[in-house]
């Protein structure tokens, strides 16, 4: 099989988006345009991508070198288009670093919706010989390259500013994508001018040298319009997000997800979903988030990076920040509604974390509860132990973070502080409203406050007459 090199072109300034960050660097699902683009020839095999800069240049290619070795795979290569002086122009810059012996794949940087069947039926077109376009028909086709046919033979692309009125009429456009013979691609870009209404070097004037040469040029047809709809501007990079969201949750109901509403889903990142899990509306999954068996996940809420065993719900308004260390929920676990889970937050079997309740780089044992208003941060907290409302574990002390544990069956009572480092004791209860800083007694009460008292004759301030 003949070698694919992939060339992204991503030198665009993108005035209308009307931003200071390069266009291939906006986010959709969670990630630049260009990483979709370059997931997308990884997923072909292709021998080397090239990508060429150049608004912004620095910044695209700080970012691809990072995402690249994060994610342990080759750094592209890169070339540099400056000025700009076209899409020919730019991958003229190509040519000193592209090998002539296989097949060259051109992309966009700004189109991240095309499907690596889509191209891989683009490159078997060229199959090495030929010319292949990607192409699309489409309703409205303003602003689009056209496709001249003599029968089944594409003789040229006319750009839509050079185009007679004959030719806009013309439904089938030029995507941007194609595939090509390396070694003609060279020789044609030798001989591209820029003879055109904007003065600029065009890429696709390569079919006429194509045709004049007797190299056969042919279309392979993109199977839906959003595959290779590009981002100008800030309407239609939403217009694609809602699309690309829209995909995801059809692909996760076909694998038998029921989602309340697939047009309030949002995934940016990677959900992986067992069998009979509901997901309710305006809920946001970001980076790698598994749900097991009869998982069930109430509206409103934000999972980044967890794992979430079977049988567990999540109540309205929960929000899960695993980040590197991630959250782990247990089986047939209870949080929210209004919970948070932080990095770190590992919970047991059977844990119930309820309203207003936030959990940091702690484990809960099976059957541990904190219903109310309550912070675990830095603890180990053992089996069935009934943490009360208002409590909270102290664990820094302006420069240390120190762990507190708190072992199986206790009680903690309301308001308490259990300042780190401490343990409490196995089947210990802690009365309400004690700050404990020492490791207390196995099955005794513990209570640290002062006695109440009764103040006699006290009456209360009076506001003073002005």
């Amino acid at each position: 099989m003949t070698a694919v090199d992939v060339v992204v072109m991503a030198a665009g300034k993108g005035t209308r988006m009307k931003s200071r960050i390069p266009k291939v660097l906006h986010k959709l699902g969670g990630r630049p345009l260009i990483q979709h683009v370059i997931a997308t020839a990884q997923a072909l095999d292709a021998r080397r991508t090239i990508v060429i800069t150049g608004h912004g240049a620095d910044g695209v290619e700080d970012f691809l070198r990072q995402s690249a070795t994060a994610g342990g795979r080759a750094v592209p290569d890169f070339v540099r288009q400056e000025p700009q002086l076209g899409t020919g122009h730019a991958v003229q810059q190509v040519v000193p670093v592209l090998p002539d012996d296989g097949i060259a794949l051109i992309l966009n940087g700004d189109v991240p919706l095309v499907r690596p069947a889509t191209l891989q039926a683009l490159i078997d077109r060229c199959a090495g010989e030929r010319l292949a376009l990607l192409t699309v028909q489409m309703a409205d086709p303003t602003g689009y390259g056209r496709i001249v046919r003599s029968g089944d033979a594409v003789q040229a692309i006319v750009e839509h500013k050079d185009a007679s009125e004959s030719q806009r009429r013309i439904g089938e456009v030029y995507t941007g994508f194609m595939a090509v013979p390396s070694a003609r691609l060279k020789n044609w870009l030798s001989r591209l001018t820029n003879d055109n209404a904007q003065g600029e070097y065009y890429l696709t004037d390569i079919v006429q040298l194509a045709v004049q040469d007797g190299c056969e040029v042919v279309a392979s047809p993109a199977v839906e319009q959003v595959e290779v709809d590009g981002v100008n501007s800030p309407v239609q990079l939403a217009e694609l997000e809602r699309a690309f969201q829209l995909r995801q949750a059809r692909a996760l109901m076909e694998q038998g997800v029921r989602l309340a509403d697939p047009a309030r889903f949002d995934l940016r990142g990677s959900l992986q979903c067992g069998q009979d899990v509901e997901i309710d509306v305006n809920c946001v999954f970001e980076g790698e988030v598994s749900l097991g068996d009869n998982v069930r996940i109430g509206p409103n809420c934000v999972i980044a990076n967890a794992r979430i065993a079977a049988g567990a719900v999540l109540q309205a308004f929960t929000h899960i920040e695993g980040e590197k260390l991630g959250v782990e929920v247990g089986e047939g676990a209870l949080i929210g509604p209004f919970s948070r889970l932080r990095p770190g937050a590992k919970l047991g079997p059977e844990v119930h974390i309820g309203n207003f309740v936030e959990v940091k780089n702690s484990t809960l044992a099976r059957g541990a509860k904190a219903n109310h208003l309550a912070y675990l941060g830095d603890a180990q907290v053992g089996e069935r132990v009934n943490y009360g409302a208002g409590s909270i574990t102290a664990n820094y002390d302006g420069a240390n973070k120190s762990r507190t544990v708190i072992e199986a069956d206790v009680h903690v009572g309301s308001n308490c502080v259990l300042v780190a480092p401490v343990t409490v004791r196995a089947g210990g209860t802690i009365g309400a409203g004690s700050v404990i800083n020492k490791d207390t007694e196995p099955g005794k009460l513990t209570v640290a406050r002062a006695r109440q008292a009764t103040i006699a004759g006290w009456t209360r301030p009076k506001k003073q007459a002005k």
